[in-house]
């Protein structure tokens, strides 16, 4: 009996002192959280913005200060903005203000400030939007050894559209690409952009590089010689390819434009050479492929006549599906890339406002 009293007021005293330094390292735990918590907070209002090309944009951000972990805050608020690339493996600085120094970087020069509304604002403006401007952007303020940051994605309103040149389907490497994308008006596009299309009904066959340098293409209805019939809808992935040596079509994007795109009235059907020369007489220049899908998707533009491209293409816009023109869809149709001799087509022209 004895020693079974004992081995109770053992266990008891066990028990209490485990239970003190219990409570006593839970107690250390919550005084390290508190002393080497966050100093500096940085947030954005919004995960993502919209606008288009030309347009202007506030890329939100905003920090938050302890003061009493601060001192006198005698260290100087430094502001960075830069560009995160696709895959996240480098940045592209845009911005960098520290008190009356600032400074912007590349294409952005002229076109980016602070939007500063108060003094935790580190918003970004960007105005006069180009389409290499879409993307992911980090926001981070460092203020002596402390920092954080924020991320805001820059989504502009737009179009996808598949491209190949007049050497037939995949003929481009990925820098070949790039520049086939430029021609047109447009750039590549990115994964997002590709999958945003594909949600809004795009479809094609086939396979085109992105911007990450993976190869897809998008799929909804699916059938045999693409994927197969039993697969499901989706974007479908190639992966990724030698950039030099592999080669596909690519897929592009283009935006809103600051001009005027039509079909030339002119009495008589034109050669290649005679509708870039109609174009030029009338103050414009032969519409090249990016314009005809913006105008087609972003200002509804409908006309049932093929007229010549500038990359010596032949297509026309439907925007109402109907009989003799495009019965089943509203799409760009393709007619192709005819002998430039032909005198068998009308003109799409664009004259670009000042």
């Amino acid at each position: 009996m004895k020693s079974l009293l004992l081995l109770v007021l053992i266990s008891i005293c066990w028990a209490d002192h485990h239970l003190d330094n219990y409570t006593l390292n839970h107690d250390r735990v919550i005084h390290i959280q508190v002393e080497n918590g966050p100093r500096l907070v940085v947030q954005a209002e919004q995960a993502k913005v919209f606008s288009h090309r030309g347009g202007n944009v506030t890329l939100p951000c905003k920090f938050y200060r302890n003061p009493s972990t601060f001192g006198s805050g005698l260290h100087k608020i430094r502001i960075k903005w830069t560009k995160l690339t696709s895959d996240y493996l480098k940045e592209v600085d845009v911005f960098v203000s520290m008190g009356y120094h600032k400074k912007t970087y590349g294409g952005y020069q002229g076109r980016v400030f602070l939007k500063g509304d108060s003094d935790n604002d580190a918003s970004l403006v960007i105005t006069n939007l180009a389409l290499e401007d879409y993307g992911r952007y980090k926001c981070e303020v460092i203020e002596g050894l402390e920092d954080d940051t924020a991320v805001v994605t820059l989504d502009l309103q737009g179009v996808v559209f598949p491209y190949f040149p007049r050497l037939g389907r995949y003929n481009l490497n990925f820098h070949e690409a790039q520049q086939a994308c430029l021609a047109q008006d447009a750039v590549i596009a990115s994964f997002d952009q590709l999958y945003e299309a594909w949600r809004g009904g795009l479809d094609w066959c086939n396979a085109g590089w992105l911007s990450d340098g993976s190869v897809q293409y998008p799929i909804t209805k699916p059938r045999e010689p693409c994927g197969g019939q039993n697969t499901v809808p989706g974007v479908r992935n190639y992966g990724f390819w030698d950039k030099d040596k592999s080669r596909y079509d690519v897929f592009c994007f283009t935006s809103n434009f600051n001009g005027r795109f039509y079909y030339l009235i002119h009495p008589t059907k034109l050669t290649y050479h005679e509708a870039a020369q109609a174009c030029a007489n009338d103050g414009a220049q032969i519409a090249k492929v990016g314009q005809i899908f913006a105008a087609w998707k972003l200002l509804g533009y409908d006309r049932c006549d093929a007229g010549w491209l500038a990359d010596g293409s032949v297509r026309y816009p439907i925007s109402r599906p109907r009989r003799r023109c495009s019965p089943s869809e509203a799409a760009v149709r393709f007619v192709g890339f005819p002998d430039k001799k032909h005198q068998l087509f009308g003109v799409y022209c664009f004259r670009a406002y000042d």
